[in-house]
């Protein structure tokens, strides 16, 4: 890790820990944030020259799958640990110590997963989808 990207990751904790997170708090937003941004870029899938992957809820209770399809047509369903909720739950738990705060998740994997929402970030009556990146972006 550069001087530079830690110069960063401590501005962020600071920030968080300015908001009323504790430092562990803010440290595991963080870990939360990069344990989603990694989930949601699975759910997106890869490939390679023999297959593609990806992470897709099945069935009823939408248990999560690693799906694997291969070139030839063949296709494997292996079942994983849901890491997406485990996050999200460690996440309202924290949340609940800063009861004026909110946050919103930004699936998309190409940016940050994770933003804290102040009041003052949200106009009146407007909706968090349009408005998340004036909050505290956790990377």
């Amino acid at each position: 890790m550069s001087k530079s990207e830690k110069t960063r990751i401590n501005l962020l904790i600071d920030k968080l820990i300015n908001e009323g997170f504790t430092r562990d708090d803010a440290k595991a937003l963080r870990r939360i944030s990069m344990t989603l941004r990694s989930w949601y870029t699975a759910e997106c899938g890869t490939s390679n020259d023999y297959a593609s992957w990806s992470i897709e809820r099945i069935g009823d209770n939408q248990r999560p799958y690693r799906v694997t399809r291969y070139r030839k047509g063949e296709c494997t369903t292996t079942p994983i640990s849901d890491r997406e909720n485990g996050a999200i739950k460690r996440l309202n738990a924290i949340m609940q110590s800063v009861p004026t705060l909110s946050y919103f998740l930004q699936t998309d994997p190409r940016g940050c997963a994770l933003y804290i929402l102040r009041p003052c970030d949200i106009p009146e009556g407007k909706k968090a989808e349009s408005y998340y990146s004036n909050g505290i972006a956790v990377y």
